[in-house]
């Protein structure tokens, strides 16, 4: 059964995910970042290379003939993922393939609409026999 982990009061959920990125990297896991549209994709992309001047993420898009060996995969709902590990989801919808993955991290920023839309998926994860993990990013302060 998937575990499911949710990040919760990332100040910014880009850089909360970056962050979650590279320690999945460096752990050896496989991680598929499902990013809503093109212009956070592209945004991600950039951030992946500049918010750790000491770090390499290794990382590229879903669609790139390189995806099958890269750690980080980044792509949209409709993306054919390389492998099944991490999921990732940068969305506020539930992604419909998170049962096929073995781990499912989530992360919610502090407006209103992204905390309605984690509540839903929450219960709806609960709903269908999952047991959700909460972490709060703001008692961390780090992230």
């Amino acid at each position: 059964m998937t575990e499911i982990h949710f990040y919760h009061n990332a100040p910014d959920r880009l850089a909360a995910a970056c962050r979650i990125a590279q320690r999945a990297c460096g752990a050896g896991r496989r991680l598929a970042v499902r990013i809503p549209d093109t212009t956070l994709a592209r945004r991600f992309d950039q951030l992946l290379w500049t918010f750790d001047q000491l770090a390499f993420v290794p990382h590229v898009m879903a669609d790139s003939p390189l995806a099958p060996e890269t750690p980080i995969v980044i792509g949209h709902a409709e993306a054919k993922w390389p492998h099944h590990d991490v999921l990732l989801n940068l969305g506020n919808d539930l992604p419909a393939e998170h049962a096929a993955f073995s781990m499912l991290m989530e992360v919610v920023g502090p407006d209103d609409a992204d905390r309605a839309a984690a509540r839903e998926r929450w219960r709806s994860y609960k709903s269908a026999g999952f047991e959700p993990i909460p972490h709060d990013l703001a008692k961390r302060g780090s992230e």
